[in-house]
């Protein structure tokens, strides 16, 4: 790499904003001056790429083949495209209303297209998921990775700058910066950088639409060595929208709540089946006997799965959930609102042990300065350590100072440090402060999550605290605080197939494709085992329609890609029940696992186990599990939703009551367009039909076939009009 010049060598405790600007461009002269043009940059994945940056730098290479351009990130988002004339009517109003003015990376359009020029790298460790399917650009680009070993992936390919967006704020009228969503690498690979006396630059852009968090996002002015600050380049936080919860979700949601402990630990994913389980542990809270009796009607319950026995519950939450994830999901804000994430844990392993074996509370009196001073967490005469100790977790007040060996009031009362002759009534705080109910490494979600953690005040935003991802992930160099905080841990992620060996493939296809990235699960799968009474659950849909419209097996026999290994198995759920592999031989397995299979699926998934000696000649599948087909459980969901229960959206959307109903026609139109003939017969039918168009004036207005000015456009509102009816 071109080294920085002596001159411009920045030590590690020396680190000054070199230059403030305005524009992208002249902050990329800047940086181009400093490091060259061997630019091999690390960005962090999702919402916290500075666009308008990384724009400016593809630009340069694209128009310079000198400049050698590797970028190193992961879950690269773009605005969605219509490809269709009537997505486009549909999609059009709605991207804008949504994505504002988010500004496209123009370097992706180029790498999909796979036409990036040979002097630019993409390298990414997580895919959106499908993106990259069939691309061999992508395919050859992809660097699979742990989470937990990203920095050092990333260092080991030489990265020497480091681009962020951030916002601005301030902590105690001082000026800091706020690495918001995205804390999860930078800090790991700032703090490796720096270890190693590699010389990096780091380039930030500010961006106020981000949310002020706080944590490890917090950063000194001078963490950035090139900054462009102009609000006039703020722009919308990237923001998917919420999507509709399937039927099929919120059976694995139901089944999943019922394993989740009170006084426990959680980690959810991203999408709809996180969802779903966050919807099911609202009902569990709000309406226990509802839920319970949903449950009981869809044969969830201890006598199919004794793991709900064993290590679930399915009461309401009173002492409540703390949330440890890689990525802070929107739900999260719902099991806050509802009163479920409400545990706070605090980074004290004296305090947070105390706290678990219920020798002191979060509301205390005078008494638990001598539990502290017994357990040697303070002297008898306290210290300026112990003083400063004690204010950080507001066992006495903030305004407390300590000296020469005294301490001094806010209105200079002089007292002893002794805790025996101290009046304690003068110091002591009202309950212990700092603690969270959330530690996340990185957060993406809709409009309104940034909202939410925009409107809380400071002092709630702060329960949401942002670490980096080598404190999320895994228990190493931090073992003894995350043992206490994580009590009765439940990692919960998805997958695309189980085998019934047990090994999950969670990434990529049997023919290597890769679908999206290891990401963290391998590490939550992991610290599940580590971890006494945690588990780790995998969910997965039972089966899917391939890409010739027939139906294929999620739970197979064999599978030539792995992401969790068989060793590492623990509990698998689908729509039809819980699958608890854990201390189990492959026999137990293989029939636990096809327990939960569609049963289109199970006599050929007896037939392969049986003739591989997994399973005895004799074996016969227990009849309680004989029966697993959707039109079991759908009309008990129907008639739960009659009440109200289960809808669509029920965390909230961005649709407007005309595009619900437009996308509920659209979808039926595209569900026809897989079978030609009654996608004919469908489309003569609304062709010849009549009315309806007064009564469905908004919604062909919203799409703009209120008044069709063509032939096209004439048919298109007929169909519509059709598909409303």
């Amino acid at each position: 790499m071109t080294s920085i010049s002596a001159k411009q060598k920045l030590t590690s405790t020396q680190r000054i904003i070199m230059n403030k600007f305005d524009s992208p461009k002249a902050a990329v002269d800047k940086l181009i001056q400093t490091v060259g043009k061997n630019i091999i940059m690390a960005a962090p994945l999702g919402a916290g790429k500075a666009n308008h940056i990384l724009n400016e730098i593809y630009l340069r290479a694209k128009n310079d083949p000198s400049i050698n351009f590797t970028l190193l990130t992961a879950l690269t988002l773009q605005v969605p495209k219509a490809k269709s004339f009537i997505e486009k009517q549909f999609m059009g109003p709605f991207l804008q209303r949504v994505f504002k003015n988010y500004p496209n990376l123009t370097f992706e359009n180029d790498r999909l297209n796979q036409s990036l020029p040979d002097n630019v790298k993409i390298i990414e460790f997580y895919y959106k998921a499908g993106q990259f399917k069939d691309n061999a650009y992508g395919q050859q680009n992809y660097l699979s990775s742990n989470y937990t070993h990203v920095a050092r992936d990333v260092f080991n390919r030489g990265v020497n700058v480091i681009c962020q967006q951030v916002c601005h704020g301030s902590i105690d009228d001082e000026a800091v910066l706020s690495l918001s969503c995205n804390p999860d690498i930078s800090i790991d690979l700032v703090n490796l950088l720096k270890a190693n006396g590699r010389e990096f630059v780091t380039i930030g852009q500010t961006n106020q639409d981000l949310p002020f968090m706080y944590g490890e996002s917090i950063v000194p002015l001078n963490f950035f060595d090139i900054l462009v600050d102009n609000r006039e380049l703020d722009y919308a936080v990237f923001a998917p929208p919420k999507m509709a919860i399937p039927d099929v979700d919120y059976m694995i949601g139901l089944h999943a709540s019922s394993l989740i402990k009170d006084n426990g630990e959680i980690q959810i994913g991203i999408g709809s089946l996180g969802d779903a389980l966050v919807y099911g542990l609202g009902l569990r809270q709000e309406n226990n006997d509802l839920y319970r009796k949903v449950l009981k009607e869809l044969e969830i319950d201890r006598l199919s799965f004794p793991v709900i026995e064993q290590c679930g519950e399915t009461e309401e939450f009173n002492i409540g959930l703390f949330a440890s994830t890689e990525m802070l999901v929107d739900s999260f804000a719902s099991l806050y609102q509802k009163g479920i994430l409400k545990k706070k844990v605090y980074d004290s392993v004296i305090l947070q042990r105390l706290l678990n074996e219920g020798e002191i509370s979060e509301e205390f009196d005078e008494s638990i300065f001598d539990v502290l001073q017994q357990h040697k967490a303070i002297s008898q005469k306290l210290s300026i350590e112990d003083v400063e100790f004690l204010k950080e977790y507001g066992i006495i007040r903030s305004g407390i100072n300590f000296q020469e060996g005294r301490l001094i009031t806010q209105d200079n009362q002089i007292l002893s440090n002794d805790i025996h002759e101290l009046d304690r009534n003068l110091v002591i705080g009202e309950r212990l402060r700092n603690g969270a109910v959330a530690h996340g490494g990185f957060f993406l979600g809709p409009r309104s999550f940034y909202d939410f953690l925009k409107d809380l005040p400071v002092e709630e935003r702060k329960l949401f605290r942002m670490r980096k991802i080598s404190q999320i992930n895994q228990l190493y160099g931090h073992e003894e605080i995350d043992r206490l905080q994580r009590v009765n841990g439940r990692f919960i992620n998805t997958c695309m197939k189980v085998s019934l060996n047990g090994q999950a493939c969670s990434d990529a296809l049997e023919d290597y494709n890769q679908i999206s990235g290891v990401g963290g699960q391998y590490n939550f799968v992991a610290m599940a085992h580590e971890l006494p009474d945690a588990r780790s659950v995998l969910q997965l849909r039972s089966f899917r329609t391939n890409a010739e419209g027939k139906l294929e097996s999620n739970i197979v026999f064999n599978y030539a890609n792995c992401t969790i290994p068989r060793h590492l198995r623990d509990i698998v759920i689908t729509e039809y029940g819980i699958a608890d592999l854990r201390s189990k031989t492959d026999e137990e397995v293989a029939s636990a696992l096809i327990q939960i299979a569609d049963s289109r699926f199970q006599a050929m998934l007896i037939s392969q186990a049986k003739k591989a000696n997994k399973l005895p000649n004799n074996f016969q599948l227990d009849k309680r599990f004989t029966n697993n087909y959707p039109q079991r459980y759908l009309p008990v969901l129907k008639a739960f939703k009659s009440q109200g229960l289960f809808k669509p959206f029920p965390l909230g959307h961005d649709f407007t009551q005309e595009e619900l109903e437009i996308g509920k026609g659209l979808k039926k139109l595209k569900a026809l367009q897989s079978n030609k003939i009654k996608f004919y017969q469908f489309l003569l039918s609304a062709i010849f039909s009549t009315g309806k168009k007064s009564k469905y004036q908004s919604h062909l207005k919203r799409m703009n076939l209120d008044n069709p000015q063509n032939s096209k456009e004439k048919v298109y509102q007929k169909l519509l009009l059709k598909a409303l009816g």
